[in-house]
């Protein structure tokens, strides 16, 4: 990747291998240093972006959930938002009922293994699969159950439709939380959907804000504000404190591109947005992708033959692979796969109750699926729903988005999803188990070799960012004094006879500087005016 490539490049060239065009949906998001996760942005250089050292980990992931995930245009699309809606569930994101929650899953397992086979498939085989953070055999009986008798002879479009179609009924469909406290201190998550603002505070919706009810959003350090009016003019602010000052940058940021994509007719309408009411504090953010009702306009023009789709078969234990064209994680030898569960299972630890856009948290969901149906979104954001007996407390994956240093079994591991053969001198060190701490810091040394300047790239960055800081209140100080200069120049030297120069001329402390000092001032600098003239004269 060019050092001056731009993130709609990159965004680009990954839809061009998908063979997607229902791309506005979908974007890349990454994770920093400080674990706070991050959207690409498409306008601006993708290395600098990056606060991490090169080589970049990137996810591919749904943005902007569509309003009707069934009505997409194309099977691709509809399937990549199927894997999306899948992880989803499968990490508490999209709570529901016990019976709705048998019905996803048994859709997973008719799209990903097929109609039911009593020779391939033996009594509790739907235990070999999490679909959910935690689930009972009850459950998995149930599961079983429906695939059985109920799903025979759907094909895996048909099925992914179906399990489109019931998941856009949920009460949190869509939901991609944000951790927060509210004034009083209580825990909540706050949520962007195609549907409007929603907070979720123990096992209760405490609000559901439309899109068109919401007029404004800033933040201030880890302060977010949201601006409502509703209906009779009533008008009420929200207020939520984020974890840290990023966090906060970054759900304001989110909130600004989902009003933007959902509440507006067309993308000409986007407007640049500050999050404070002075020009030269807080951050500027503007949206720069088409809106929702151009997609949608868009992708029913598109004809074409349906791309050709690669499945990912269902791997047992993991219910979210990603979709790759390349061989998959089940494909990895057993002993590598080990190391690598290991390094998964230390980052899981180590990101527990962070910065992240939803914290890594263990979530304990049992049979308690329970939410109201879709007709509660329409419903009053004073009113308050239950979601799920439990509080709702999504769980978070590590993988495919890794935080944690770069071991040597994650380098493995990405080599290999790529294509790239291992040496075999990787291979011996993946069957001898993980590797020594020497043979880590030669892992390190080899990813500095490849990287070459990659730290003293971050230390520009620092620098620069420091330099742009000064600049900027240096110019912010000289355009306030150029300012005040015309103002004493208009007072002193103007005929305006206006009533607030007027009152301004007849002050005592006016009078005394105009004429003990402004008047001296400027003989001597017409003085030296003159001198500077006739030198120039002479010469």
């Amino acid at each position: 990747l060019q050092r001056d490539a731009k993130g709609q490049y990159l965004f680009d060239l990954l839809c061009h291998h998908l063979n997607l065009l229902e791309k506005d949906y979908f974007g890349i998001r990454f994770v920093d240093p400080d674990k706070q996760r991050h959207w690409l942005e498409f306008t601006k250089s993708v290395v600098k972006q990056m606060r991490a050292q090169p080589p970049f980990t990137m996810c591919f992931r749904v943005k902007f959930y569509p309003t009707d995930p069934a009505a997409l245009k194309e099977e691709i699309t509809r399937y990549l938002v199927f894997l999306q809606i899948k992880r989803d569930l499968y990490h508490g994101r999209l709570l529901c009922k016990t019976s709705d929650a048998a019905l996803l899953a048994a859709y997973i397992l008719q799209a990903e293994i097929g109609d039911y086979d009593p020779g391939k498939h033996p009594e509790g085989y739907s235990s070999k699969f999490q679909f959910f953070p935690k689930h009972s055999e009850k459950l998995e009986r149930k599961i079983a159950e429906i695939h059985k008798s109920e799903l025979s002879g759907q094909t895996p479009a048909t099925s992914e439709l179906n399990f489109l179609r019931k998941a856009q009924t949920l009460e949190t469909y869509g939901v991609d939380p944000h951790p927060c406290k509210d004034v009083s201190g209580n825990a909540a998550f706050l949520a962007f959907t195609p549907f409007g603002f929603v907070v979720l505070q123990g096992n209760k919706r405490v609000h559901f804000i439309k899109w068109n009810e919401v007029t404004k959003m800033k933040f201030e350090g880890k302060t977010f504000y949201l601006y409502v009016s509703q209906k009779e003019e009533k008008k009420i602010v929200l207020t939520y404190f984020a974890p840290t000052p990023e966090a906060c940058k970054h759900l304001w940021k989110c909130g600004i591109e989902n009003q933007a994509f959902y509440k507006l007719e067309k993308s000409s309408q986007v407007r640049t947005v500050s999050s404070s009411n002075l020009f030269f504090k807080g951050s500027r953010f503007r949206y720069s992708g088409r809106v929702a009702k151009e997609v949608m306009e868009s992708s029913a023009k598109i004809k074409r033959e349906p791309p050709e789709i690669h499945r990912a078969g269902l791997v047992p234990s993991r219910s979210c692979p990603s979709i790759t064209h390349g061989p998959r994680l089940s494909s990895v030898p057993r002993t590598r796969r080990r190391a690598v569960h290991i390094s998964i299972m230390e980052g899981l630890e180590s990101l527990r109750d962070s910065a992240h856009s939803t914290p890594v948290r263990s979530a304990s969901h049992g049979d308690a699926f329970v939410a109201p149906g879709r007709g509660g979104r329409v419903e009053s954001s004073e009113r308050v729903a239950v979601i799920a007996d439990e509080n709702y407390s999504p769980a978070d994956s590590v993988l495919p988005t890794p935080v944690a240093e770069h071991s040597l079994e994650l380098m493995l591991l990405s080599r290999q999803a790529n294509g790239a053969p291992c040496s075999i001198e990787e291979e011996k060190e993946s069957e001898a188990g993980t590797p020594a701490a020497a043979e880590a810091e030669e892992a390190g040394g080899e990813l500095r070799a490849l990287c070459p300047g990659a730290a003293s790239l971050a230390q520009a960055e620092q620098v620069n960012k420091f330099v742009l800081s000064v600049l900027r209140l240096l110019l912010v100080t000289v355009g306030l004094l150029f300012v005040l200069l015309l103002l004493l120049i208009v007072l002193t030297e103007s005929d305006l006879d206006t009533a607030f120069f007027r009152d301004i001329r007849q002050t005592p402390e006016f009078e005394q500087f105009h004429y003990q000092y402004f008047c001296p001032l400027r003989r001597w600098f017409a003085c030296k005016v003159r001198a500077v003239v006739s030198l120039l004269i002479d010469t």
